[in-house]
């Protein structure tokens, strides 16, 4: 059966947008993907209809594509089957309610909100519009976190009762950051360690800890933060211990450590040197090595003397295809894709499929997610600028 085709809009196009859609263009065949393709054919700027068609050019998309200067139009245009939402957290309530407002499926950016409030709200319309909404942790459809789940699940680890895991970046935010506007320091845009690389760590505490029980198991878990702020007012560093309630026939409580930073490194030689995560139960852990948002390299040690390394090469076009892509400035090795991919394979799928939500991160789970920082927020002392906390729609930000 040939694949079909799914129409794909972009929304935004700064950086995390560009290594999306290159992602998005490579064929699928290349990762052994056989019942859909990938095309975009809209582009939208909020700045100008020129921005977003030199985005066009500048990831090589059909001709055909439109371009854009403004998102209203953009969600009017009828060829789009789903939205890809790029924007900072703090426009994604304002920018995913547009779409699913004018009847698109969305597939939107972590943090999927700035509070759990907000998300529900957007649950609630794409229900009300039968539309499919999914949050763009692209880690969790990588065949490295499925095998982590699977190990778990198959009893190998024997009893999981303890997860941790870290993403920091020693990144001198003083010397990065001087004036305090760019979206990692920036509480106007969500800006801080917790909602941009606090949502990994979180991802595979959850992941591993919650998502591999018994759906009429799972409990959202009692939170112990502690939060150090910046001097914008975002947190610089947070730690979070999760305890996830269990019951004795699956092992009692469990407990998950999730930690991020601006001021140290979770791989300090930049070598995968040391495991960032680390699944342990009765019979031996499984460790998976940084960048934890983006891994390709797992170790699993058991009590019985198993040692088990395993490399997971990411896909693409491949050596001397002259085809590259990366983030922000830093390039993958040529032909090599950069993972997104597989969220798209998974959000097209879906759709086919009449499937409103995500696989390996249901609805439900987003939203416990986005409650836990609520509460490591309040824990902390740190809020937002009351328009990007607002659930009012539509609001000019």
């Amino acid at each position: 059966m040939a694949p079909q085709t799914i129409r794909w809009g972009i929304l935004a196009t700064g950086a995390i947008a560009e290594t999306f859609a290159r992602d998005l263009l490579v064929d699928p065949q290349s990762r052994g993907v056989t019942n859909v393709k990938h095309t975009i054919v809209a582009v939208s700027s909020s700045s100008s209809k020129e921005r977003a068609q030199e985005f066009v050019k500048k990831i090589d998309a059909p001709s055909s594509a439109k371009a854009y200067g403004s998102y209203s139009e953009f969600v009017s245009d009828p060829d789009i089957d789903i939205v890809y939402v790029a924007t900072p957290h703090s426009h994604h309530y304002q920018n995913t309610m547009l779409c699913l407002e004018a009847g698109k499926n969305v597939l939107c950016e972590k943090a999927f909100t700035v509070n759990a409030e907000q998300l529900k709200l957007l649950v609630k319309k794409a229900k009300e519009k039968n539309l499919f909404l999914m949050e763009a942790v692209w880690t969790r459809y990588f065949p490295l976190s499925i095998y982590v789940r699977d190990t778990i699940t198959s009893g190998k680890l024997g009893t999981v009762h303890r997860a941790i895991a870290d993403l920091s970046f020693a990144q001198d935010p003083e010397s990065r950051y001087p004036d305090g506007k760019h979206r990692m320091v920036n509480p106007d845009l969500a800006g801080g360690a917790l909602l941009d690389l606090g949502i990994y760590a979180l991802t595979w505490v959850f992941q591993t800890l919650y998502h591999t029980q018994p759906s009429d198991a799972r409990v959202p878990p009692q939170v112990l933060a502690a939060l150090k702020q910046y001097s914008t007012g975002a947190d610089e560093q947070t730690t979070m211990l999760l305890r996830f309630p269990r019951s004795k026939e699956l092992g009692g409580d469990a407990h998950g450590v999730a930690m991020t930073s601006l001021r140290v490194n979770a791989d300090p030689d930049g070598k995968g040197t040391v495991p960032a995560v680390r699944v342990q139960g009765t019979k031996g852990e499984i460790q998976v090595f940084a960048p934890i948002f983006r891994p390709t390299r797992t170790r699993m040690v058991l009590a019985d003397g198993t040692h088990e390394e395993k490399e997971f090469p990411m896909p693409g076009p491949g050596k001397g295809s002259g085809w590259y892509n990366g983030f922000s400035g830093n390039k993958n090795p040529e032909g090599e894709g950069h993972g997104m991919f597989y969220e798209a394979d998974e959000a097209a799928t879906a759709i086919l499929e009449g499937r409103k939500e995500g696989k390996y991160e249901s609805l439900s789970e987003s939203v416990v997610i986005m409650e836990t920082m609520d509460e490591v927020r309040r824990q902390g002392g740190m809020n937002y600028p009351e328009k990007i906390e607002s659930t009012k729609y539509p609001l000019d930000l």
